[in-house]
């Protein structure tokens, strides 16, 4: 239908942006609503909202074979990654610490990043076989097959015999590359087919067992979700504590042969769980035509979406025929929101590296007292599976109960403010060490005993991260998935896991300061890098938080103009 074109100018509220805001409060309104409360299965009042506790919907049985999918790839991710940096740090003959290529901390780190890089940029490949071709299901099934043929490779070339024949490194190299490709096809996926199996997209009213009345919430729900996927990921990670045993113990090929079994696990749970499964099929050309509508609002509307709306073509003099909704060009808009707040997700991911990477070096420089020094940076997962749930079951509901809104923009803030000081404790911990004995700032140079230090003293570097992760990890994925457009879930949720990549390159620049004696300052920068990215993200982005109904609430009006469609 077309719009006058001066009356469309105004750009009134129209039948597809997002629902206005509630209401001026009246008294009288408001007491009418408490005295006849809406049934069981009823969209709430604006009275209810403000009244009523939000609470999550049960998850479908779907989800939770979902869940164990990727609990058992993250097993076989972290399970390999674990050991990497001793497996490419240290030469076989070390005295001190397992291992096998002899890179040194610099070139350990380097590849260490890379393989990072490589596993979130692969994303972007899954998500447009998925969204176009194949579809999410059928896409984890094929890149699943890929990811067993890296493990397989990583086995093999980590046997004795092809370590002392020099196979080792090109093995690793090899494996990098095929386990990245299985991983980016599977991570843009999984995490949106996850939340897809919950269907509702309304508030609705539901009375407890103990009479209480409450409102269930799909946004509550989709971050319970998430709460529950990001703890399958981290159960999954505590893998490395196994393999870094493993590889002490006995040697890399048998920390290395767990994983790739472990893999099948989440292979079966993929199959079993199909006849469950919700999935949406592939839109075809839905990604060419999002890049499509970008330009016509770049090139007519001059970066006005609107322009790409059928509603306002004569207005800004598009001529050319729109194959899409304007509820895709609406939709589309939320999701480059999305994008922008993803900006300053790099610098977090950077943070977040140093746990397989430096961290891993620094308490090799430690007395570990027996312990693998790479068995550390398994505190991280134990303190996310700790406070997930504290989190989730106590933090949020109170703060709901207190009418103390906690939206998604603040809680990646918070994020970044707690990676920040986990560096800042880095950089602590690294003057420790280098003003210890007996090598102080030349730690197992020329020493081939560590300096005084009990590595327990890393331990709260790792809960800060942990900590932020829940507020700017979790939160990040339930924004990609929130935002995304229905038939665009795992493109934006690779755009998402891109940044981690762009980290991961940042990472990779800046890794010829991980050595001695730079370390402190290069624990400090990252701090200091951190905090100013946290305070430009709040400043930037903190109006987001008043709009986050309304963006979220698109997701319904799909629903309901589908259900038009099939009547």
């Amino acid at each position: 239908m077309e719009s006058e074109p001066k009356a469309a100018s105004s750009h009134a509220t129209t039948a597809l942006s997002p629902p206005p805001p509630p209401p001026a409060y009246n008294h009288d309104i408001y007491l009418a609503a408490a005295e006849t409360p809406t049934e069981d299965g009823d969209e709430p009042t604006e009275y209810e909202k403000a009244t009523l506790r939000h609470v999550a919907d049960k998850l479908p049985i779907s989800a939770w074979f979902v869940a164990v999918v990727e609990l058992a790839e993250r097993f076989s991710y972290y399970g390999i990654s674990g050991p990497f940096q001793n497996y490419m740090q240290n030469a076989r003959d070390d005295p001190s610490r397992p291992g096998a290529i002899g890179l040194g901390q610099k070139g350990a780190t380097g590849l260490s990043y890379f393989f990072q890089f490589w596993c979130y940029v692969t994303p972007i490949l899954g998500a447009i076989i998925a969204d176009q071709y194949m579809g999410k299901y059928n896409t984890i099934l094929l890149f699943a097959c890929v990811y067993i043929a890296g493990l397989l490779i990583l086995f093999v070339t980590s046997l004795p015999f092809a370590i002392e024949s020099g196979a080792a490194l090109g093995g690793l190299v090899a494996a990098m590359v095929v386990i990245g490709l299985g991983t980016g096809g599977i991570k843009s996926n999984v995490s949106p087919l996850i939340a897809e199996q919950y269907r509702e997209t309304r508030m609705k009213i539901r009375t407890l067992k103990g009479g209480e009345r409450v409102i269930v919430d799909p946004a509550v729900t989709i971050q319970s979700i998430y709460m529950i996927f990001y703890m399958c990921i981290n159960v999954g990670s505590l893998s490395s504590i196994a393999t870094t045993e493993l590889e002490q113990h006995v040697d890399f090929w048998a920390a290395y042969l767990l994983p790739f079994l472990v893999f099948f696990v989440g292979v079966g749970a993929l199959l079993l769980g199909r006849k469950y499964y919700v999935v949406r099929p592939p839109q075809g050309s839905v990604i060419t035509d999002a890049f499509k509508a970008m330009w016509i609002g770049l090139k007519y509307g001059r970066g006005n979406m609107d322009a790409a709306k059928s509603a306002y073509r004569e207005e800004y003099g598009v001529t050319q025929a729109l194959p899409w909704t304007d509820l895709f060009v609406e939709e589309l808009k939320r999701a480059l929101v999305a994008c922008r707040v993803f900006i300053f997700f790099p610098i977090y991911w950077i943070v977040y590296g140093q746990m397989t990477s430096n961290f891993i070096s620094q308490a090799g420089t430690m007395e570990t007292h027996g312990i693998p020094n790479d068995i550390m940076q398994n505190i991280d997962p134990l303190t996310i599976i700790i406070f997930v749930p504290i989190v989730d079951q106590l933090l949020y509901p109170l703060l709901r109960r207190l009418n103390i809104p906690f939206r998604p923009i603040s809680r990646i803030a918070v994020g970044f403010l707690l990676a920040s000081l986990s560096m800042a404790y880095a950089a602590i911990v690294q003057h420790i060490i280098y003003t210890s004995p007996p090598c102080y700032t030349t730690p197992l140079t020329p020493c081939t005993v560590p300096n005084k230090v009990h590595v327990a003293v890393q331990t709260p570097g790792y809960l800060f991260i942990g900590l932020s992760e829940i507020f700017a990890s979790i939160t990040g994925l339930e924004y990609a998935y929130t935002k995304a457009p229905p038939a665009m879930k795992s493109f934006v949720m690779s755009m998402f896991l891109l940044t981690s990549a762009l980290g991961s390159a940042i990472g990779i620049a800046l890794s010829p300061t991980a050595e001695d004696p730079k370390l402190v300052w290069m624990y400090t920068g990252l701090s200091v890098a951190t905090a100013i990215a946290g305070a430009l993200f709040w400043g930037c982005f903190r109006g987001l938080n008043g709009k986050e109904e309304g963006m979220n609430a698109l997701e319904g009006v799909g629903e309901k103009e589908k259900e038009v469609e099939a009547e």
